[in-house]
C-alpha cells in the first residue's frame, strides 16, 4: 500500500485538542498539537452519539495504531445510531473508507464511499463535506481504483 499516507490528516475531534499523528521510522506514533492546547477547555463541547464513536475510532487508529479495533468500533457505532444526522453518517462512512483502505480492503472502501455519496445532504452540508469527499476520492485514485 505504497500510496497510503503515513502522516494521517488532521481531524477535528470535539472535546479534545486538534492536531495530527505521524509514525516515525521506528514505528512510534507521535501526536503533534499546538503548544498549550488542553483537552479540559470548558468551551469545547464533547461529541455525542455517532460523532463520539468516530472520535473513539480515530483515537484507536491514530494514537494506538489499532485499525481493526477502530473499524469494529465504527461499525458498531453505525449499527447503534442508524438515525444519526445525515452529515454524521456521511462522515462515518468516509472515515470507514479511510480505515479500510489502510487495511487494504479496496472493495469495502469503494462501498463505504458509495454509501457516503448515497446519504442525502443539503447544499450547505454538501459544501462542508466537499474536502472530505475529495480526500477519500484521492486516496482511492492513488490506489488505482
Amino acid at each position: 500500500m505504497a500510496g497510503i499516507p503515513r502522516i494521517l490528516r488532521p481531524r477535528k475531534k470535539y472535546g479534545t485538542v486538534s492536531g495530527f499523528t505521524v509514525v516515525d521510522p521506528g514505528g512510534n506514533w507521535l501526536r503533534i498539537q499546538r503548544l498549550n492546547d488542553s483537552e479540559d477547555d470548558p468551551e469545547v463541547q464533547k461529541a455525542r452519539g455517532l460523532m463520539q464513536i468516530i472520535d473513539v475510532a480515530a483515537r484507536l487508529a491514530d494514537a494506538h495504531g489499532d485499525l481493526a479495533q477502530a473499524l469494529k468500533t465504527l461499525e458498531n457505532g453505525l449499527a447503534r445510531y442508524p438515525g444519526a444526522a445525515p452529515v454524521k453518517c456521511a462522515k462515518a462512512y468516509l472515515y470507514r473508507a479511510e480505515l479500510v483502505l489502510r487495511t487494504g480492503d479496496l472493495e469495502l472502501a469503494r462501498a463505504s464511499l458509495a454509501k457516503a455519496r448515497d446519504v442525502e445532504l443539503n447544499d450547505e452540508e454538501e459544501a462542508s463535506m466537499a474536502d472530505e469527499f475529495a480526500y477519500v476520492d484521492a486516496l482511492l485514485l492513488d490506489e488505482g481504483t
